[in-house]
């Protein structure tokens, strides 16, 4: 007869297997799912995503964004609308809006006219440090705007010298047979510039409803180019008098041809003009050392011995 000591230890023997029994087949699908997450995606939360991106982009960058926006609403006023251009033409660097510049402007005028006054105080007479301190702030304040105007002007550089290329390929998938959205789509496979991305702006327009003629006017807004102004005025009125697109774009895209021989022959007439300056003051002097420098002596032995 089996002691009650004996069939306990046999009956926990038996709980404990059939415990490990358990966690084993529970763990086994773990196992296999873990093997095909190896070689399939799964699907990430919107807070996966988030934490993915780094600290920068998560915290420092909509603080900023936040401070500036906030700095705007108090900084002096200007015509949002102009400002608002501005920035288009610019490409809307980083995703700055009017208030957010306006508050770089006064952020960038406080952190420099600051330096600057720390600085002279300490070293300089108090009228002399006043003035520095001034043209600190007032430098600070008209960097930015510095930087916008120099940001349109190489977009603009850089849209005008793609915009012919641009227009021999939708001009040939317009002869092909394409239609012109189709072909614009083209365009927008073959490069990626400041102009394909504005066709592609252009594009996304039209699929959320806007007809074709609003999505070229805006454009032409966008990028203030004139060539680009002359084309989207030409595909407007060729589409509202029924005219083939076809033609247009070959005129349009032999225009654009002889506009950019004619930039290049203005830049080769003026290229002597802007060699002169550093010839006159670089180049000039280093030959008169090298030619006249022997003679010097010369004409100091000559001279001083007369």
């Amino acid at each position: 007869m089996i002691s009650p000591m004996l069939l306990l230890a046999l009956l926990l023997l038996a709980g404990v297997g059939l415990i490990i029994f358990g966690l084993v087949r529970f763990r086994q699908p773990n196992a296999i799912g873990e093997r095909l997450n190896q070689f399939t995606e799964r699907a990430l939360t919107l807070e996966e995503l988030e934490l993915q991106q780094p600290f920068t982009q998560r915290v420092i960058v909509p603080a900023a964004r936040s401070i500036l926006a906030v700095l705007g609403k108090y900084g002096p006023k200007q015509s949002a609308e102009r400002l608002r251009v501005n920035l288009q033409m610019a490409g809307n660097p980083g995703g700055i809006t009017p208030a957010m510049f306006v508050g770089l402007r006064v952020v960038l005028a406080l952190v420099l006219g600051v330096l600057i006054t720390l600085v002279t105080f300490r070293t300089m007479p108090l009228p002399q440090a006043l003035m520095y301190s001034a043209i600190g702030f007032l430098l600070g304040y008209m960097l930015p705007v510095m930087w916008l105007g120099r940001r349109i002007a190489q977009r603009k550089r850089a849209i005008t010298k793609a915009l012919p290329d641009a227009l021999d390929l939708l001009c040939i998938s317009v002869e092909a047979g394409l239609a012109f959205d189709l072909a614009l789509q083209r365009v927008t496979q073959k490069w990626d510039d400041e102009l394909s991305r504005e066709f592609k702006k252009v594009l996304s327009d039209i699929r959320l409803g806007r007809t074709r003629r609003e999505a070229l006017k805006d454009l032409a807004q966008r990028t203030g180019v004139e060539d680009v102004q002359t084309f989207t005025a030409a595909v407007i009125q060729a589409d509202q008098l029924g005219v083939s697109m076809s033609k247009i774009l070959r005129l349009q895209a032999d225009q654009m041809r002889i506009r950019r021989r004619q930039r290049a022959e203005e830049l080769a007439q003026q290229a002597p003009i802007k060699m002169l300056f550093p010839m006159v003051f670089l180049i000039f002097p280093a030959l008169f050392v090298v030619i006249l420098g022997p003679a010097v002596p010369r004409l100091v032995t000559s001279f001083g011995g007369g």
